[in-house]
């Protein structure tokens, strides 16, 4: 995965429950984790668009749920600015599990895709149906 040029909003801390967009099976999850944070002490860890999560799924099929995956966020309701000058909102906070190379498991997205998370996993940009 490559990097994105700026300053993310990181608007997604730990503990956060998301949808998931995809058909896994799983319907909402719950943030664990957020590999790769260097924070500050007593500071929650967040993620913003395209950051990998580990979660755990709350609401699924029998099968998915209480599993540890992978995840990464491609919507965020947290207005976030991109590098021409634009601020970006979804409606929802919500996810696509992958695994731990960034490959998709599902087969179909459903609603729209973040570009800068399309951009840092190039299998979600083909699995999207929209880029926004």
């Amino acid at each position: 995965m490559k990097g994105l040029p700026g300053r993310r909003t990181r608007g997604i801390p730990t503990g956060a429950r998301l949808n998931c967009i995809d058909n896994t099976g799983a319907k909402i999850v719950q943030v664990i984790a957020v590999p790769g944070y260097h924070g500050t002490s007593r500071r929650y860890p967040s993620a913003a668009i395209g950051d990998m999560l580990v979660v755990t799924v709350k609401k699924g099929t029998p099968e998915t749920r209480k599993q540890i995956m992978r995840a990464v966020i491609v919507r965020q309701r947290r207005p976030y600015r991109r590098p021409e000058g634009t601020m970006v909102q979804f409606e929802d906070n919500a996810v696509v599990i992958v695994t731990e190379t960034g490959e998709t498991k599902g087969t179909d997205i459903k609603g729209p895709v973040a570009r800068e998370a399309a951009e840092r996993g190039p299998r979600i940009a083909a699995t999207a149906s929209v880029i926004v």
